[in-house]
């Protein structure tokens, strides 16, 4: 059965790796003379004690997971963190209710993006710190990151690396799990403080350049600003395009590309290719849209044809102009690229380029089957045959995935949201976007203006859609809880 005594043992330690992070806030907010003191005072010290709390009862567990527990951990890791990231929010009155807090943290963690705060520029320096410091720390997975720091924690870090990774191939550059995972976190570390450097060079103060660096290397999209509409110059907006763009690509492929001076396993990376492909199409068609219907410019029409693409399809949400005042079929290329996401083992969302590409090449065969009855067609990405039950996952998962999005469209609709956002929110839930056409999340709507039983389906959708469905769906079914 599940081994509840090493869940609680890894969940209390990972819970003094928030509450070291809440100090750091707390540090930020001494630094500004703010009224979030308090907050992330009593915030660090509940947290900090809810960590003491899950180690007492954790204190005599054997350090091995099974493959049960690990999915169990990684589940419970998202929910709890959420619980104890939101008393900031709630102890400081920015957010006045439990279901408001709870939505804010899990968007931040999971990346989504979709705040219920409409007048952010309204929060202390230290509260805007947390809230992309939420994201970071979700970008890459919060389990992996303890591989990373505390690889003897966590016994069975294999499994808990195949439950909480994204895409349907689990790819490695050391033998030892922890050695990738430290690796790929000081990829991510260095991207981070590139993006950071580059912003401050370009213009931003250093607050801004540290929190919107932190957001887009995440691929989360809060702002610091109200709205999405991202703030600054037509460089540091290529700037954002460029770091965006980066974060969704396959870590260890950059790692190999960047860092070994591989560049040749970029270039025959088939997923890569799929994903260069997509940005180049989809940007020229919109420009080319920009251009005949609304009497663009050229540079200004690639400039926010290329931000809008690489943010929708790398799932961040930031944005440099309102894409909903153009026109409809934007929103089609748009609302796909969201469905898409960028490549798999990036920070982030979607049902993956990888998936896309598979689903084309199964379709393909499936014709040519239709030709040649008798013929053998194998499925191959960068020269390797993807053996069939992969091929059959895929297919599971996009039934589940399309399922979902067709579920949430329609309890949208009967909720009284209209078809436009009912869409946006379906799409944005399960990709984890988390912005829509415009500065907010629909043509005139904010996510604020979602009942409160919505605003807990959208919590747990969140979830969902970070763990790509079925890491979060199996712990519902019977089989599961069964002993043998």
């Amino acid at each position: 059965m599940i081994n509840f005594r090493i869940i609680s043992k890894i969940l209390g330690s990972l819970l003094f790796i928030e509450g070291f992070f809440m100090a750091c806030c707390l540090a930020m907010a001494f630094s500004f003379y703010e009224d979030d003191e308090l907050a992330f005072m009593a915030s660090t010290i509940l947290t900090f004690g809810g960590a003491f709390i899950f180690l007492f009862f954790g204190h005599e567990a054997e350090n091995s997971l099974s493959r049960r527990d690990a999915y169990v951990v990684v589940t419970l890791t998202w929910v709890v963190f959420s619980f104890f990231g939101m008393f900031p929010f709630l102890i400081h009155g920015s957010l006045n209710n439990i279901t408001d807090a709870y939505f804010e943290t899990m968007s931040g963690f999971t990346t989504t993006g979709a705040t219920i705060i409409d007048d952010v520029e309204s929060l202390p320096h230290g509260l805007l710190f947390w809230r992309s410091l939420m994201q970071w720390i979700g970008g890459l997975g919060i389990v992996f990151f303890t591989v990373a720091l505390l690889p003897q924690l966590v016994g069975g870090s294999v499994k808990v690396f195949a439950a909480e990774a994204t895409g349907p191939m689990r790819s490695k550059m050391h033998p030892r799990l922890s050695t990738t995972a430290k690796w790929i976190w000081s990829i991510y570390v260095l991207l981070t403080v590139a993006c950071a450097l580059s912003f401050w060079l370009a213009g931003m103060d250093w607050f801004g350049a540290t929190n919107y660096s932190m957001s887009t290397t995440a691929t989360g999209g809060f702002s610091i600003h109200n709205g999405t509409i991202f703030l600054g110059s037509p460089l540091i907006e290529y700037l954002a395009i460029l770091f965006q763009f980066l974060a969704g690509i396959n870590f260890t492929l950059l790692y190999m590309s960047l860092f070994k001076w591989k560049m040749g396993s970029l270039l025959r990376n088939s997923e890569f290719k799929m994903y260069i492909v997509t940005i180049f199409v989809a940007t020229a068609w919109i420009m080319y849209l920009l251009l005949t219907r609304l009497d663009y410019d050229l540079e200004p029409a690639f400039r926010s044809a290329l931000f809008q693409v690489v943010s929708f399809i790398t799932t961040t949400g930031l944005s440099n102009t309102d894409a909903g005042a153009w026109p409809h079929f934007t929103w089609i290329i748009l609302m796909f690229l969201m469905f898409m996401g960028a490549c798999s083992g990036s920070t982030t969302g979607g049902f993956k380029s990888i998936r896309v590409l598979m689903m084309l090449k199964v379709l393909r065969n499936e014709l040519r089957h239709i030709i040649h009855p008798n013929a053998v067609l194998p499925v191959k990405l960068s020269g390797q045959s993807i053996p069939q039950n992969r091929l059959v996952t895929l297919l599971a998962l996009f039934t589940l995935y399309v399922l979902a999005l067709l579920l949430v469209f329609t309890v949208m609709i009967v909720s009284g949201i209209d078809i436009t956002n009912a869409a946006t929110i379906a799409l944005s839930l399960i990709s984890n976007v988390g912005a829509g056409l415009d500065t907010n999340m629909g043509a005139q709507m904010s996510w604020a203006d979602l009942s409160e039983g919505l605003k807990w389906l959208c919590s747990f959708l969140m979830l969902v859609g970070r763990l790509e469905i079925v890491a979060v769906l199996v712990l519902f079914t019977r089989a599961f809880w069964k002993e043998n």
